[in-house]
């Protein structure tokens, strides 16, 4: 991984700007979709394609790649953009989202789209299949590392802590976990709906390495993910402290935003509050 310079700051910020941009055109052409989580995690797939991860999108099934496992899949929409803008399809088939025939499905399918590591649907599974990624990498003693993203919400499933327990225990170490901390999910505040709270002191019992970042803070997760590698001893978990629809000021810390359609007029308010972000993230690196 290379390091960063302003310029490379500039251009991961630009395109997770531009990452929101497409999630919002794709989810008003659908009619349906998820838009704050995506929204929350735009910086975090901006530099996980851009910046972390060793891939090759014309070589999607290259072997020597790093995996990343999307475990809270409908957030996918970001996750479509991020392939799309890396070049493992054309950008204009994110218009094509959750329409019939498509492959941009409203969870990830693996066998349809290149990029896509892994089908998912069911939250708290994840990881789990991240483990077993980590399993095969040791038996056939390849370097690269898996990635597994997760919402806080999904950890109110108890098959996800049994992944937790099994690789802490085993020292899964090729492993890092990223958790979007934004706080909600689909009937409200994760801290009223189910307490996650405390989220660090739960992992660290479990033998994680935990770490604890502003998610919109290009530079504060690079320096995560450089630590996470630099560990040999035990898995690493990145709480990435987000703001759940990141960027549109009406869709910030609202839960009801988690999943519906758009009424008149707001895609197109959204969309002008992120053009005038673009051009904020430019001044601010002149």
């Amino acid at each position: 991984m290379e390091g960063l310079h302003e310029k490379k700051i500039q251009f991961l910020e630009t395109m997770a700007n531009t990452l929101r941009e497409d999630v919002i055109r794709m989810v008003k052409g659908a009619g349906s979709g998820h838009i704050a989580g995506p929204l929350a995690m735009a910086d975090i797939f901006a530099v996980m394609y851009f910046h972390v991860l060793r891939h090759n999108p014309k070589r999607p099934g290259w072997g020597e790649r790093d995996r990343l496992v999307l475990s809270n899949g409908h957030i996918c929409p970001v996750l479509y953009a991020a392939l799309a803008r890396s070049g493992y399809f054309p950008v204009e088939e994110l218009k094509t989202l959750r329409q019939l025939g498509t492959r941009l499905q409203g969870h990830p399918h693996r066998k349809v789209l290149p990029g896509v590591e892994t089908t998912s649907g069911p939250l708290g599974s994840g990881l789990s299949q991240a483990i077993g990624m980590s399993l095969a990498a040791g038996l056939d003693h390849k370097k690269y590392r898996i990635y597994c993203l997760m919402s806080d919400g999904e950890h109110q499933e108890g098959n996800l802590w049994e992944a937790v327990m099994f690789a802490g225990k085993n020292q899964l170490s090729n492993i890092t976990a990223v958790i979007d901390r934004n706080n909600i999910q689909i009937d409200g505040f994760t801290e009223n709906v189910m307490p996650l709270e405390p989220l660090r002191a739960k992992y660290e019992a479990f033998n994680w390495h935990v770490l604890e970042v502003n998610g919109h803070d290009v530079r504060d997760f690079v320096s995560a993910i450089a630590e996470a590698r630099a560990i040999y001893e035990k898995p690493t978990v990145i709480i990435a402290h987000t703001i759940a629809g990141r960027g549109v000021s009406f869709m910030e810390k609202d839960f009801l935003w988690h999943s519906k359609p758009f009424k008149s007029g707001e895609a197109e308010a959204a969309l002008n509050e992120l053009r005038t972000l673009g051009g904020k993230i430019k001044s601010e690196h002149q």
